[in-house]
């Protein structure tokens, strides 16, 4: 038996009929850019989160560069956030003008540590950008105060964490702004890139729906320098029909880390761990081991796959040498990259692979 990290075509099965139909019907209307579903989707999603306005995008990576563009961020700014990340966290920043500035993460839960955050603030640090890694929220209480405090910005990527909650809020209202990535392995996929910018802030709400549609502001008259960056009909389309099933989807997810977590508990494995102010909805189940190559050969030989999230941080990156970084810099960020493995989560698990993993993972431990 070979257990994948996702099983896109199993979860495709249970839905091919509405699938189908949704696909068939935005055919036959021919209405494929900024449509009905588009529309219908960006309301849905911004109530599930939480938030008065979604602003649907090609992608999570524009979602993150157009809110940080819609909040003013750009050149001469600095906007503080994790190396310990999927790159397009940063690669919004520099794509705006601004400079990142690098905190170390907090071992536990592997998002920022806010205790770090205040000593890197200087008089051109403009936003805080924390990311909800794995599918837990980060610490947003003491993100906010700090954020307060300084009079900064903060844009929240929840890439991996739509339907996850902190202290009982959804992700939507927790900062200015933040984004969604709807890549297909997402825990809402589209069949394509897709992402959305959630905000309550009128104005840049606003704005935002202008930078997507290269800064227009009505037919043909222009208010900003914008981007082209539309989320497809068809991408929403799909998305819709899959939105009513995430609920159950993020508590599948929710089941299978807990089974894992049981055995891992006490063991050289370390568990993920789920702070209690925290929904933690799994994106990815990622356990730690300072033998990861041992642990990732035991399952491998089980059929069970494994993936590291991420294996180098971002600071020792050739493309972001120009920022000044070194190695031992951040050394929790830099542990956690040698350290890191996740497992299969997602909520086409069969109860017989769930078992296939746990009992990989029991051969595993003992081979620590």
């Amino acid at each position: 038996m070979s257990i994948p990290m996702a099983d896109l075509k199993a979860q495709y099965r249970a839905l091919e009929p509405e699938i189908k139909s949704a696909l068939l019907d935005v055919l036959e209307k021919g209405q494929f850019i900024l449509g009905e579903n588009v529309s219908s989707l960006e309301t849905e999603i911004a109530e599930m989160c939480g938030a008065n306005y979604g602003i649907s995008v090609a992608s999570g990576t524009d979602a993150i560069t157009i809110a940080l563009a819609a909040l003013g961020i750009g050149p001469g700014d600095e906007v503080i956030t994790t190396p310990f990340t999927f790159v397009a966290t940063t690669e919004s920043i520099v794509l705006v003008g601004a400079r990142p500035v690098y905190v170390d993460i907090d071992p536990a839960t592997y998002n920022i540590d806010p205790s770090a955050v205040e000593k890197a603030i200087t008089p051109k640090t403009k936003a805080l950008l924390p990311v909800h890694l794995y599918g837990q929220c980060a610490q947003m209480d003491e993100l906010l105060a700090i954020a307060e405090k300084h009079g900064l910005a903060v844009i929240c990527d929840g890439a991996q964490a739509i339907g996850s909650k902190y202290k009982g809020k959804p992700i939507g209202q927790l900062g200015h702004a933040a984004t969604l990535s709807f890549f297909p392995t997402k825990n809402l996929g589209a069949y394509g890139d897709g992402g959305m910018m959630l905000t309550n802030d009128d104005a840049v709400a606003e704005k935002a729906r202008s930078l997507r549609f290269h800064g227009m502001s009505s037919s043909y008259e222009y208010r900003h320098i914008g981007y082209c960056s539309r989320l497809d009909e068809i991408q929403a389309a799909i998305l819709r029909v899959k939105l009513p099933y995430l609920t159950a989807w993020n508590e599948a997810r929710r089941n299978n880390a807990a089974k894992y977590s049981k055995v891992l508990t006490g063991s050289p494995i370390i568990p993920p761990i789920e702070l209690p102010e925290n929904y933690h909805i799994y994106h990815q189940y990622t356990a730690r081991c300072a033998n990861r190559e041992v642990v990732q050969s035991k399952l491998k030989n089980a059929g069970v796959a494994s993936a590291v999230y991420y294996p180098s941080p971002l600071h020792v990156q050739q493309a972001y040498s120009y920022l000044g970084y070194k190695l031992g810099d951040f050394p929790e960020a830099e542990k956690a990259s040698k350290e890191v493995f996740s497992i299969p989560v997602h909520p086409n698990l069969s109860d017989e692979q769930v078992q296939t993993v746990i009992d990989a993972l029991k051969v595993a431990v003992e081979s620590c």
